[in-house]
């Protein structure tokens, strides 16, 4: 995932370069988020003015200032409740008079995210005495791009305050299009920039105002998905979610932290979940909260991927949703090209100015994880009608690893960018500094990912075996000689005999860059990796340079660029360390494979555990024998949507969970955690056919499976 977009000389920004977020307050930010909406607060629930803080809509920050004032202090935050990834609600007290031990009045702030926001403020006296309250509610909007708030670039006020009787309006000078409509239940005294009230509260007595915050585009609202008075519960956000869970596979298992963390899991990706209305409700996964809630090729993608066991239809409405932005023309600004696979779309206010258009093409790898995944969805359940519509784009795609992935016809995909508003890095390390040689050099341009090529096979592979499906055997032969070839050749170019792992890349002079990484594990997830190599390669993921006890690191700990509070340099992604495991279980056969999923896997869970059941986009590597709890990376998305998905990927893996719907198979080769117990799989969609799955040992029980169904065990 891109991280930063710095800016350029005269001030234009550099549309995607990698880097590091704005610092957002650290592990205490409360991040809320529906749809594309989100909303970042600290732990009272208020939005400072000067942070990266803020309700954004449409990738622009619609609310900078949301401060709550009680008699003119900030109220002492108890606690904060976070129910569903698109609710909170923050308890809060008045605090104690002069002379007081305690305090007599509480204060509940219940938010709620959709389309906009929703806060309902409740005070209540505990006292045995009438109380008064004077509440003040400061309101900005700066408008700001998400891409300015991120550099640190927002804060000056770009709102035309607009008094209207008891509402008050914030509009965009620079694009009045936008604005922003705040109300409220009770009426407030509005004065330009806040809403106020003076509430007299009878003991053990309550009052309480529900405020709306409403987004206009084209001065008109947005249509909420909330209605007055309603509790979270019942509302449409709720309802979403509700309907995706009673439609999705519910996973269960008997050890109470991985019970836990899939249920975080379940709750996290429906929130994140976008639908597109003009497409029938077609869902997709946005990449993450917060700078991330919009439509990501590889994250989305990979994301897709690790949820199949739960729903197939999330893969397929990201497929159908990328194919319908596949690249058709050059275009050097935004680095589209014929048959590619975008990288990130955004609707903000200086989308156009960053990207040079809504969409941004500049990524290797989605291209042929768009084939992989296709493939597998169809394994999955896939229908053929939505399946053979997407063969075109497969088929493109392959076209374009061929015709501008491979820059120098020597077999392997590679990256440049093409202008210096591209990102450096294009695989998903792109942080500016994210691949280097052992030694800590940045290499020279264009760079072939081990990963990539590993992707490219099995993208092969994949088209591969769809054509076989539909009636093509010819296709089929040719596209798994090209993968023998490719993994031939990756082989001899990659493999360094005198370290014992493959080279991160190729320069742009084909010189290996030397380093240790975890994207050899992404290899073996792949299968490009010969059995000989992959027993080395396995023996190097599991030392201690490589393995923190929380995860695998990025890099190792005994190279030159190692800093384990890197962004991709020693840092632990939870994504990354559970694709390896699922390559480690691929090669399961190899001696020290298994040990060492169950290492890290059982690593991750604990991280899991210690972040409150969701897993972050990534924490810090050091090492748990000096740090017994994982130490928190201040700027990490959470939720997102390939860490979040991850422990789904673990459980699919050590399952040996492999469907084969077209060819009615239902293969299952557990390998669980012993910690894990017994796992259940219910509801399981494959295709016409709902299957409930129970494995405990080697013990696997399929209720429900069709007569013409295969069960495939061992």
């Amino acid at each position: 995932m891109n991280s930063d977009t710095p800016s350029a000389p005269g001030g234009v920004p550099q549309a995607l370069n990698g880097g590091e977020p704005s610092v957002i307050g650290g592990s205490g930010a409360i991040t809320l988020v529906e749809g594309s909406t989100f909303c970042l607060s600290d732990q009272l629930g208020d939005v400072e003015t000067g942070t990266p803080y803020g309700l954004f809509f449409r990738d622009a920050r619609v609310l900078s200032r949301w401060e709550l004032r009680l008699d003119g202090q900030r109220p002492e935050p108890l606690s904060v409740l976070t129910p569903e990834a698109f609710t909170a609600r923050f308890i809060l007290r008045r605090p104690p008079r002069a002379g007081a031990a305690d305090s007599t009045v509480l204060i509940v702030r219940e938010r709620l995210v959709a389309d906009g926001l929703r806060e309902t403020i409740t005070v209540e006296n505990l006292g045995r005495e009438t109380t008064a309250v004077d509440l003040q509610l400061h309101v900005d909007a700066d408008f700001a791009d998400l891409f300015a708030v991120k550099e640190g670039r927002g804060g000056n006020a770009r709102a035309e305050v607009i008094v209207a009787d008891v509402e008050l309006l914030l509009n965009d000078r620079s694009d009045r299009s936008r604005g922003l409509a705040v109300s409220s239940s009770e009426t407030p005294l509005v004065l330009p920039g806040s809403l106020s009230w003076r509430a007299v509260v009878p003991a053990g007595g309550r009052w309480q105002t529900e405020i709306v915050c409403q987004p206009t585009m084209g001065n008109q609202p947005i249509h909420s998905p909330v209605r007055p008075g309603e509790h979270y519960e019942a509302s449409e956000p709720s309802r979403k979610l509700a309907a995706w869970r009673d439609t999705a596979t519910k996973i269960t298992a008997s050890d109470p932290q991985l019970a836990w963390v899939l249920e975080r899991t379940e709750s996290d990706l429906g929130a994140l979940q976008i639908h597109d209305d003009s497409r029938g409700g077609r869902p997709f996964v946005a990449a993450g909260a917060p700078w991330f809630m919009t439509l990501f090729g590889r994250d989305s993608l990979l994301t897709a991927w690790m949820a199949l066991p739960l729903d197939v239809g999330l893969a397929v409405g990201t497929l159908q949703q990328l194919a319908e932005m596949q690249g058709q023309r050059v275009d050097p600004m935004t680095e589209e090209e014929p048959g590619r696979i975008m990288h990130e779309m955004r609707r903000g206010p200086a989308s156009g100015q960053v990207l040079g258009g809504e969409t941004y093409y500049g990524t290797i790898d989605a291209t042929p994880l768009f084939v992989m995944l296709l493939a597998q969805a169809r394994r999955w359940g896939a229908d053929t009608e939505s399946v053979q519509a997407l063969l075109p784009a497969a088929d493109s795609a392959l076209n374009w690893i061929a015709d501008y992935g491979d820059r120098d016809g020597d077999g392997f995909v590679e990256y440049r960018r093409a202008t210096d508003r591209g990102l450096i890095n294009q695989g998903w390390k792109d942080s500016f500094d994210g691949i280097n040689d052992a030694l800590g050099r940045l290499p020279e341009p264009p760079i072939a990912l081990c990963e990539v090529q590993g992707y490219v096979y099995a993208a092969l592979l994949a088209r591969a075996d769809l054509a076989d499906e539909f009636g093509d055997p010819t296709t089929a032969g040719h596209l798994r000689d090209r993968a023998a070839e490719l993994r031939t050749k990756f082989a001899e170019a990659f493999w360094l005999p005198e370290k014992g792992w493959f080279a991160v890349g190729l320069d742009g002079n084909k010189r290996r860059l030397d380093s240790l990484t975890s994207n050899i594990g992404h290899c073996l997830w792949s299968g490009i990796v010969t059995d000989e190599h992959a027993a080395v390669v396995i023996g190097k993921l599991a030392s201690p340079e490589m393995d923190s006890g929380f995860g695998l690191r990025t890099l190792s700990s005994g190279m030159g660029a190692y800093n384990p509070m890197s962004y991709h340099n020693g840092s632990v992604w939870p994504h990354d360390t559970a694709i390896a495991v699922a390559g480690l279980l691929r090669y399961r056969h190899i001696p020290g494979a298994l040990e060492l999923a169950y290492r890290l896997a059982d690593g991750l869970l604990d991280a899991a555990g210690a972040f409150g059941g969701r897993l972050p986009e990534l924490f810090c590597g050091f090492p748990r024998s000096k740090f017994s709890a994982p130490v928190p990376y201040p700027t990490s998305c959470s939720p997102q949507a390939w860490a979040s998905a991850a422990p789904l990927l673990l459980v699919r893996s050590f399952l040996g969970l492999d469907p084969d719907v077209a060819h009615r198979t239902l293969t299952v080769l557990p390998h669980l955690p012993a910690r894990w117990g017994r796992v259940e799989l219910t509801d399981l969609r494959l295709g016409g056919a709902v299957i409930d799955l129970a494995v405990e040992g080697d013990r696997v029980t399929a209720t429900n499976l069709p007569d013409d169904w295969r069960l495939v065990t061992h």
